[in-house]
């Protein structure tokens, strides 16, 4: 049990600093630091830092996945359901700590330097994008509109930390709607 504790404990101690500082800005010290979990056993656990870069991240992809789902499969029509996107987005990005997406910031930080954080990015990207996709196919609408709503997306979560605010969200979630209506259900 310790054990499972102690990694949670790391996980969510790396999560929050690599999130709040940027990956490269955090030494191990500062995540055992926080953690209260030994160099020693951190080492053991993740015998790197990209090792616990690449658990924090697949670990958030989880847990991005799953929170998008329930968002959008509680709404009653397919609709509702694209938009949902939107409305998800938005309460993410009001939420006091938000900085951004860390699939994009991770990204950016070391996607020249680590292929695995690359894949790991992209893959979760795809999934977002898979997901739209499939909201969309399901509301009737045309595969092109879902290329077009993720784009949305991802530019709502990079303009939104930039502009410390969650109105992006709003604003891609009127254009959404909007090319939504411009394409109706076959």
């Amino acid at each position: 049990m310790e054990h499972t504790t102690g990694e949670e404990r790391l996980l969510d101690a790396a999560d929050t600093l690599f999130y709040e500082r940027g990956i490269q800005a955090v030494g191990m010290d500062a995540i055992r630091t926080a953690s209260g979990v030994s160099l020693k056993r951190t080492y053991q656990l993740y015998p790197s830092k990209e090792h616990l870069v690449e658990a924090v991240l697949r670990r958030r992809d989880r847990a991005v996945r799953d929170g998008i789902e329930a968002y959008t499969s509680a709404r009653a029509t397919p609709t509702e359901r694209v938009l949902a996107v939107f409305d998800y987005l938005h309460d993410w990005f009001g939420q006091p700590d938000y900085r951004g997406c860390a699939f994009i910031n991770s990204f950016a930080e070391l996607g020249g330097s680590s292929p695995n954080v690359v894949e790991i990015v992209r893959t979760h990207k795809r999934a977002f994008a898979d997901h739209l996709a499939a909201l969309v196919a399901a509301a009737g609408r045309p595969p092109q509109l879902a290329a077009q709503l993720t784009l949305l997306a991802n530019g709502a979560m990079v303009t939104a930390a930039i502009a410390g605010s969650a109105e992006p969200a709003r604003e891609a979630r009127a254009a959404a709607s909007r090319l939504l209506d411009a394409e109706p259900p076959a």
